[in-house]
C-alpha cells in the first residue's frame, strides 16, 4: 500500500531538484536576468515582495526537498524489507580510482564531482563572455581593457565560491534528510564538505587577490579596503570573510586537525563570522541562492543542542584486556536506528564541550532498552574515561555523578545497503570492526526470513597483536554456534609470529572480560535520539513560514516607505539587518516548538530498563561450528585469493564487500574490487560473481 506514495514522492523530489537545478544553469544566460526583472516588478507591488520572492524561488526548494525527503523516509520504513538485485547505482559505487592522495572514488563520485566541474565552466563562460562583449571600462577607475578584463575574471570568480558555498554545508547535516536520502554515511560525507571548502577557499582567494591587484596598480588600495558602502558591494566586509575563512581553511588541514583538534574546533565556530560578513558583502540577492545550506544547518544545530540537552548515564562497562571499553547505555525502546549508526558522546566529568562519534555495536531490532557502543582507548579523552573505569572502587561509589553522559543521535545512512547482496565479505582493521557489529547483530536473528538474509558472511579482521582479538566478543555467539554457521572469521595479527596456536588457544588467553554495573538508581534520561520524521518536516515547514512572514512584514514597515521617492535607496545593511532578523525569529520560534515537543516526549513515562546480562562467550569444544574459523599469524591479507576463495565458496551472484579502516587497507580491497570488475567485463556479463564496494568510516 506504501509503494505508490512512495513512488510520487520519489518523482516530486526528483522534479523539486530538476527545478533547482535548472535555476543554476539559466541564471547567468541574458534571458533569465530579463524575465527576472519582471517578476521583480511584479512582486515588488505584493505582499510577497522582492526579497520574498527571492527566498520562495532560490532557497525555498531546497528546503522543500528535506520536507519532501522526510515523508519518503516515513513512508520507506513501514515498507517490507525484500532482497533487492544488482543495480546501476551499485556498480556505479565501485572504485574506479584509488590514490593514495586523493583516495578513492567510485564511479558516482566521479560522475557528480565531474557535473559539477562543468557547472562552474559553464557559469563562468556565460557570465565572463557577457562581461567582455559589454566592454565598458569602470569610471572611477578609467582601466584599460586589459586590467578591466583581469577584474572581471576576478569579480566572476566570486561567483564560483558563491557556487561552492551554497553545497558546502549540505554534507554535514545531520538530522535534516539531505544526504540520508542517498545513504551516505555522515562521516564519508564529511570529505565532500571538506573537497567543497578547498574549491570555495581557491575561488575566494583569486576573487579577493584579484580585485587587491588592480586596486594597486591604480594605488588605490588605502580608498578602497576600508571603504563600506552604503548601497552596494561593501569591501570591508567581504576582505574581513576572505581572512574568516583562510583561517578555518587553516586551521582544517590534517596536520592540525589531528595533532590540535581543540584548535581545528574552535576556529572552526568562526563560520558564523564568515557567513554574516558575506552577507553583509555580496547583499540579500545573491545570498538567498546559499542560505538553503545556512537555514538546514541552523535549525539542524538547534535540533541537535536541544537533542543533547538531557542528560543519561552508564549502565554497565565492560574492559576488555587489549584496554577497550564496550558502555551500556539505556534507551527509548521507541528509538529505532539503522547498522553502521554513529552516536555522539559527551563526559561532562571528562570534558565540558568534547563530542566524539562512535560506531554502535547493539541492534535496535534485538536490544529493545539498550544502546552499545565499544570505545578503544588509544586519544586523551579515551584513555581518562578507560582509567577511570579501571578505578572499579571508586566508580561505583561516585558513578552516578562520576558517568553522567550527554549524546547525540544515532545518526546512520537511511538505506541498507547490506539487504541487497546475497553474501557478505567484511574487511576490518583493528577498532574498525565496530561498524559490523551491528549488522551481524541484525543478520542473526533474520535468518528465518529468506528475503533479507545473506548465504554467507566472512568477517576478515586484521590486527597488530593477538589481544585485540577479544574485541570480536558481541559476535563470537554467531561465529561459535553450529547452527548459524553462515559466519567465518579469518583473523590476521600482522605482529607477532605464533604458527602453532589455534583460535580457539588465543581466545581462551584473552577472553578475561571485567564487567562493571555502575547504575543501580535512575536518575537521568534514555536515549532518545532524533525526533520523529514526519514531526520534523512539519518544523521545517513551520520555520520557513515564519520567516517569509516576517521578512514581508518588515519589507512592508521599513522598506516601503523609503520606496515614495525614487531616488531614494534603502542601505544595504539595512535589508542584510532585516533578513537577519527574520531568520533570527524564525529560529526562535522553532527552538521554542522544538523544546515543548522535547519536554513533552521526555515526560512521558518509559517502561522500566531491562538490561541483559551478557556473559564473555569462551570456546569449548561443544562448539561445534568453530573449526571453520582462521588465524595467521605474521602475515597481512592476501585479498586476491580472499576474493577467488570467498566467490568459490558462495552461493550467490551478488557480493558486498564492505570494510572498515586504516585507509592502506581500504586502498588494496578497493584495488582488488576493481580488479575483478574489469574482469567481469572483459569476459562478459553472464561472468558471476560480481563484488560491490562499501566503504565505511569511523573516525573524522
Amino acid at each position: 500500500m506504501t509503494k505508490i506514495p512512495s513512488f510520487l514522492l520519489k518523482l516530486l523530489l526528483v522534479l523539486i531538484f530538476a527545478g533547482w537545478l535548472s535555476l543554476w544553469l539559466l541564471k547567468p544566460t541574458q534571458l533569465w536576468t530579463k524575465s527576472w526583472k519582471i517578476a521583480e516588478a511584479k512582486a515588488s507591488t505584493s505582499f510577497l515582495t522582492q526579497a520574498g520572492l527571492n527566498f520562495a524561488v532560490y532557497t525555498f526548494p531546497v528546503i522543500a526537498i528535506a520536507i519532501v525527503g522526510f515523508m519518503y523516509l516515513e513512508l520507506k520504513q513501514k515498507e517490507p524489507t525484500s532482497r533487492k538485485g544488482r543495480s546501476s547505482l551499485s556498480v556505479l559505487s565501485n572504485p574506479l580510482v584509488v590514490n593514495r592522495y586523493i583516495g578513492i572514488l567510485s564511479g558516482f563520485e566521479i560522475l557528480v564531482v565531474s557535473l559539477f566541474v562543468i557547472f562552474l565552466a559553464w557559469t563562468f563562460y556565460a557570465r565572463i563572455s557577457s562581461d567582455f562583449k559589454k566592454m565598458i571600462p569602470i569610471k572611477s577607475f578609467t582601466l584599460p581593457v586589459w586590467q578591466y578584463r583581469i577584474f572581471r575574471v576576478a569579480t566572476r570568480c566570486g561567483l564560483l565560491a558563491e557556487a561552492c558555498l551554497a553545497l558546502l554545508l549540505l554534507p554535514i547535516l545531520r538530522g535534516m534528510s539531505i544526504f540520508r536520502l542517498l545513504g551516505i554515511q555522515f562521516e564519508a560525507s564529511v570529505r565532500y564538505h571538506i573537497w567543497l571548502g578547498t574549491a570555495m577557499i581557491l575561488f575566494a582567494t583569486l576573487h579577493g587577490g584579484g580585485t587587491f591587484l588592480i586596486w594597486g596598480m591604480k594605488h588605490r588600495i588605502g580608498d578602497e579596503m576600508w571603504r563600506w558602502q552604503k548601497v552596494g558591494r561593501i569591501y570591508l566586509a567581504g576582505e574581513i570573510s576572505l581572512v574568516t575563512g583562510l583561517v578555518i581553511w587553516i586551521t582544517s588541514l590534517p596536520q592540525i586537525r589531528r595533532k590540535r583538534f581543540e584548535i581545528f574546533y574552535y576556529t572552526h565556530h568562526l563560520y558564523i563570522v564568515f557567513i554574516l560578513f558575506f552577507l553583509l558583502h555580496a547583499g540579500d540577492r545573491h545570498f538567498y541562492m546559499v542560505f538553503p545550506g545556512i537555514f538546514l544547518f541552523c535549525l539542524d544545530k538547534i535540533l541537535r543542542i536541544i537533542q543533547s540537552r538531557p542528560e543519561t548515564y552508564i549502565l554497565s562497562a565492560r574492559i576488555f584486556p587489549s584496554k577497550a571499553i564496550e558502555l551500556t547505555l539505556p534507551k527509548d525502546p521507541r528509538l529505532k536506528y539503522t547498522p553502521t549508526s554513529v552516536i555522539y558522546v559527551k563526559i561532562p566529568r571528562i570534558s565540558n564541550f568534547q563530542w566524539h562519534p562512535f560506531s554502535i555495536t547493539s541492534s535496535s531490532k534485538v536490544d529493545k532498552d539498550t544502546i552499545s557502543i565499544l570505545i578503544k582507548a588509544e586519544g586523551r579523552w579515551t584513555s581518562t574515561l578507560y582509567n577511570m573505569l579501571r578505578s572499579k572502587p571508586d566508580a561505583e561509589a561516585d558513578g552516578m555523578r562520576f558517568f553522567h553522559v550527554a549524546t547525540e543521535g544515532p545518526y546512520g545512512p537511511s538505506s541498507l545497503d547490506f539487504l541487497r547482496y546475497d553474501s557478505l565479505l567484511l574487511v576490518a582493521g583493528g577498532i574498525g570492526v565496530t561498524p559490523f557489529f551491528s549488522i551481524l547483530q541484525e543478520i542473526a536473528p533474520a535468518r528465518s526470513n529468506k528475503n533479507v538474509s545473506p548465504v554467507k558472511v566472512q568477517l576478515v579482521y586484521t590486527i597488530k597483536d593477538s589481544q585485540s582479538i577479544c574485541l570480536l566478543d558481541p559476535v563470537l555467539p554467531h561465529a561459535f554456534d553450529a547452527e548459524q554457521s553462515y559466519l567465518k572469521l579469518k583473523v590476521f595479527v600482522t605482529r607477532e609470529h605464533q604458527s602453532n596456536r589455534s583460535l580457539r588457544e588465543v581466545l581462551v588467553e584473552v577472553s578475561k572480560i571485567q564487567t562493571i554495573h555502575l547504575a543501580n538508581k535512575r536518575s537521568g534520561h534514555a536515549v532518545y535520539g532524533l525526533e520523529n520524521l514526519r514531526w520534523m518536516a512539519v518544523l521545517l515547514l513551520l520555520a520557513s513560514i515564519i520567516f517569509l512572514a516576517f521578512l514581508s512584514i518588515f519589507n512592508h514597515i521599513i522598506i516601503r516607505p523609503n520606496k515614495k521617492s525614487a531616488e531614494q535607496k534603502t542601505a544595504s545593511s539595512i535589508v542584510d539587518l532585516l533578513l537577519i532578523c527574520s531568520f533570527a525569529l524564525a529560529l526562535i520560534s522553532s527552538t521554542l516548538v522544538a523544546t515543548l515537543w522535547r519536554w513533552k516526549r521526555l515526560s512521558e513515562e518509559i517502561p522500566p530498563f531491562s538490561e541483559k546480562e551478557r556473559k564473555p562467550m569462551k570456546p569449548t569444544e561443544s562448539n561445534r561450528g568453530f573449526d571453520q574459523h582462521e588465524i595467521h599469524f605474521g602475515a597481512r591479507p592476501n585479498f586476491k585469493d580472499i576474493f577467488s576463495q570467498f566467490a568459490n565458496e558462495s552461493k550467490g551472484s551478488n557480493i558486498g564487500v564492505f570494510v572498515c579502516g586504516p585507509e592502506t587497507m581500504k586502498e588494496s580491497v578497493a584495488i582488488t574490487c576493481h580488479q575483478y570488475s574489469q574482469t567481469s567485463q572483459s569476459r562478459g556479463q553472464e561472468q558471476k560473481p560480481s563484488f560491490s564496494f562499501q566503504s565505511l568510516n569511523f573516525t573524522l
